[in-house]
Parts: C-alpha cells; structure tokens; sequence
C-alpha cells in the first residue's frame, strides 16, 4: 500500500472564491435543473401534437405551421421552448469551457462567442414565431398556400 500512486489534486480557482453577492454557478446549476424539467414537458408536448394528434407526421407541412403560429398559445409554447432550451445549452456549454479552457483570454473569448450564437438565435427564433404570416399581402397567388384567400 506504500506503493499507490499519488492522486493529483483538483485544479484550484484561478480567483478566490466571492464571500458577498449573487452565486451564479449556484443560480446557474438551479436553472438547469429547472429548464429540463419544464422541457421535458414542452419537447413531449410539442411531440405529442405534431406526430400523434389528427394525421400524425403526415400532417406537417406549411399551413400546419401556419395554423399553429395563428395561436398565441401556440407561439409562447414555441418561444418558452426555444428560449429555455438555447439558454440551457448556452449554459451547459459555458459549463464545459469552464472545466476545459485553462488560459484566461480563451475561455472569456469562447464564453463571448456562446452569448453571441445563443443571444442571435434567441432574437431570430422569437422574431420568426412572432412575426409569421404564411399570407403575405400583395404575394402572387400562385405562390400562396392553398388556404390563403385570393385577392
């Protein structure tokens, strides 16, 4: 038993920890505990409807879309969705350049990269859902859906 080889300590915080404040990574952690509970609910719900409700998969194609972007409920599921799960995976990402980034520069730069693609994704996703219309006014009527009205 002399003979074990030593085990290495953990990699001490670049800084000391905060006595006073708001603990992020413990806010951080909570979110993501909170956020995949409530995806789970929204993502089989989302499932549920789109692949087993009326005609299945069959049923998908753009007036589906369409009809559901015409309820409001239908666009705050989609926006509650989208944005908890950009915002966990934002997280957990920022979790792994947390454990694997060792340089200081790197690790803001690549923190800064993920607010940015999930910020982005975040606004466009939102403006997409909100701002929907499959009628367009003044659209060529050959390029409209069939459930659009003609004129």
């Amino acid at each position: 038993m002399d003979n074990a080889p030593a085990i290495e300590p953990p990699r001490s915080p670049s800084r000391p920890a905060r006595k006073r404040g708001v603990n992020w990574e413990k806010w951080g952690w909570i979110y993501m505990r909170v956020s995949g509970v409530l995806l789970l609910v929204l993502i089989f719900g989302h499932l549920f409807v789109n692949l087993m409700v009326g005609d299945g998969v069959h049923a998908i194609d753009f007036g589906f879309v369409g009809g559901k972007y015409a309820s409001p409920f239908w666009q705050v599921w989609d926006v509650l969705m989208l944005w908890l799960a950009l915002i966990h995976g934002g997280n957990g990402m920022r979790t792994i350049v947390n454990d694997y980034a060792t340089l200081p520069t790197t690790r803001r730069i690549l923190k800064g990269a993920i607010f940015v693609a999930v910020a982005a994704l975040i606004l466009l996703g939102t403006l997409v859902v909100f701002t929907f219309e499959p009628c367009p006014a003044g659209s060529p009527a050959d390029l409209l859906p069939s459930f659009c009205p003609v004129g």
